[in-house]
């Protein structure tokens, strides 16, 4: 479906054409371009409210500074659409987030535009002052160096470590904090209420108002006129606001707060920060899911909300027969408060996820015992392990992605202390169109080789409410990961009675004859599919579904080396140190010479695109699984020349 852009959108191609556009004009080329963003996502799915709320500031981002040659870091990406389309890929952006189309995110080998690749939060402060630093060093004096950070992704420690640095640094670096009060959830936090008091203090407004007036007739007062106004603006700040200013506090220059919406005096006010040298930051007050009613009426839901009828708002959603398997997130949600419910020292924790991890369900129900800390990884996971040492039993639910971020305290807060903390991966393996940054690729391999630490993946709705009951017995200690995929489970009817299951030990799905597949977490379940086909075929594998990767069910595992003499892993998750490897180590270990073949993620950047597309990409899809053990069982045995 071919998506035409509207008249004052049609030209621009990239922002030289922009740059052409009379100033009169920039408010009709910004609604051209928020409508364009609505068309596309409505029809082909997407991020959708943050790129909305930033349109005006995209616009006048390229219109005054020199782009690529001045350089402009996105915090996250999910804002980063208008960019996209005014930098040359607006053909093309249909393509956004498919298989082998544009990234859902900025993207260093996609454009020379995209400056720093992102999808992590708080990394555009710190990106930025490197560029700007090595700008400095190399004399290129005329290169300005812009990070545009939301308030969410501020509350996250590496932003302001890299404020602290950047306030020491006299760079030329303009920092954008795009304050709309949201991430994907509402943000918390101190910042978000000293963020508010800056934005509706109608006082400061009126003062900073008038003191922006005087400044166009400071001449009169000689050549410390520059001095003399910045004295006076830091103390109507600091009166004004009953506090210093945090910004400022980190010698960066604050302006603002401005109307993000207003591009026009936008431009005026970017074209002015341009002469001002040295650190500095912006303070744009903008809405989220700007100029489409619904969006801005609940932006949670907005944020990525798929295709839909962008007339009625009606979100498209697939239409069956038969009851669907939950999402694992929503199993989790609701199991976690079925368990405390019954557990009073349990308690929930996430940072900034918690519809995206069902925290919310939890939330709702016990808000006195669910914690949303914001975008801080490594606080969540030291938190929890504070809760724990009062005898707690927190359930820190991170996606896996994300815990890639709080590596640290895992070791040093956790598992040092042998803390019984509950890690909860979600979107463990393949993230689907997020991409890359967003791939759970390497949890099994970087927590399994952590001393007093359990790794698990259910295969099943009813193994994961089993896990998570086992993680909070009583006597458990040292940390327990359980890790799970995006997206659905097998079971219509999931709401099963909880059991214990034996740590360390995995099922028997079936016994076979010469070749064994040993499967982790839900992949497992293409394992039962491609065992039901062969044996159509006349061909009977074992299959044996291993539920831990630590502790390995060694006992299980002599079983199968002893019977079988091929052997294949499936997992989703990187072979290099994962599943495979670790069984691998055990055949070593125990002197066993069977013929092992490993599926799972390669040592390689797997790029975006529908989960089971990425499966069948690596081979370890239904039909990768089938042609591997077809290959096996045929292959002819070699012999020692």
């Amino acid at each position: 479906m071919l998506i035409e852009p509207g008249q004052y959108l049609q030209n621009i191609n990239s922002p030289e054409d922009l740059k052409k556009v009379d100033p009169k004009e920039l408010a009709k080329v910004a609604e051209d371009l928020r409508q364009y963003i609505v068309d596309v996502v409505s029809v082909y799915g997407g991020h959708f409210g943050a790129s909305l709320g930033v349109v005006e500031l995209t616009t006048a981002l390229h219109y005054v500074f020199n782009t690529p040659h001045d350089q402009l870091v996105w915090d996250v990406g999910h804002q980063a659409y208008g960019h996209k389309i005014l930098t040359g890929r607006r053909d093309n952006f249909h393509t956004n987030r498919m298989y082998k189309g544009l990234s859902g995110f900025p993207k260093r080998k996609e454009s020379e535009y995209d400056t720093f690749g992102v999808g992590h939060s708080s990394t555009s402060i710190s990106a930025a002052l490197g560029m700007a630093v090595a700008s400095q060093y190399k004399n290129e004096s005329d290169r300005h160096h812009i990070a545009v950070i939301g308030d969410g992704s501020m509350t996250g420690g590496m932003a302001f470590e890299a404020m602290n640095h950047a306030g020491v640094s006299n760079s030329n670096l303009l920092i954008i904090l795009n304050d709309n009060c949201m991430s994907i959830d509402p943000n918390v936090g101190a910042l978000k209420d000293y963020l508010t008091d800056i934005t509706t203090s109608h006082a400061y407004n009126k003062v900073r108002d008038e003191v922006w007036n005087i400044l166009g007739k400071i001449s009169k007062f000689g050549p410390n006129a520059r001095e003399i106004v910045a004295k006076l603006e830091n103390s109507v700040k600091s009166f004004l606001l009953k506090q210093s200013n945090l910004f400022e506090s980190l010698n960066l220059r604050y302006f603002g707060p401005v109307d993000g919406h207003d591009v026009n005096h936008l431009v005026d006010v970017l074209s002015d920060l341009k002469d001002i040298p040295g650190p500095k930051i912006l303070h744009c007050v903008t809405v989220k899911g700007k100029g489409y009613a619904l969006a801005e009426k609940d932006q949670t839901k907005w944020h990525a909300p798929g295709k839909f009828d962008k007339i009625t708002g009606e979100i498209k959603k697939k239409v069956f027969d038969q009851p669907q398997p939950p999402k694992y997130q929503d199993v989790f949600g609701n199991t976690l408060v079925e368990l405390a419910e019954e557990n009073e020292k349990i308690m929930g924790v996430t940072p900034a996820m918690p519809s995206g991890s069902s925290m919310n369900i939890m939330m709702k129900a016990m808000p006195e015992r669910a914690f949303d800390v914001g975008i801080a990884e490594q606080h969540a996971v030291t938190f929890s392990a504070g809760l724990a040492t009062q005898g707690m039993v927190p359930y820190c639910n991170i996606y896996s992605t994300f815990m890639q971020r709080a590596y640290d305290q895992v070791i040093h807060d956790i598992c040092l202390q042998n803390l019984r903390v509950v890690l909860c991966l979600d979107r463990a393996g393949f993230a689907g169109a997020d991409g890359p940054t967003h791939h759970g690729a390497y949890d099994i391999a970087y927590m399994r080789c952590i001393p007093n630490m359990i790794v698990s993946a259910p295969m099943n709705e009813e193994e994961l409410r089993n896990l998570m009951y086992t993680a909070q017995l009583p006597g458990g200690e040292g940390a327990f990961t359980i890790r799970y995929p995006r997206g659905q489970g097998v079971m219509p009817e999931w709401k099963t009675q909880m059991q214990e299951i034996e740590i360390g030990t995995g099922r028997t799905l079936r016994e076979g004859d010469e070749l064994a597949i040993l499967t982790i977490g839900h992949i497992g379940n293409y394992g039962v599919a491609v065992a039901e086909k062969l044996e159509e075929e006349g061909i009977n594998v074992g299959l044996y579904d291993m539920r831990f990767v630590k502790p390995l069910d060694e006992k299980l595992l002599h079983k199968v080396f002893k019977k079988y003499k091929k052997v294949i892993t499936v997992e989703d998750g990187c072979l290099k140190g994962g599943f495979g490897s670790a069984v691998l180590e055990f055949m070593a270990d125990n002197q066993y010479t069977s013929q092992v073949t490993r599926l799972g993620i390669p040592d390689d950047v797997i790029e975006h695109g529908e989960q089971r597309q990425l499966h069948d990409e690596c081979n370890f899809g239904p039909e990768g699984i089938y042609n591997s053990v077809i290959k096996m069982l045929h292959a002819v045995p070699t012999t020692a020349e």
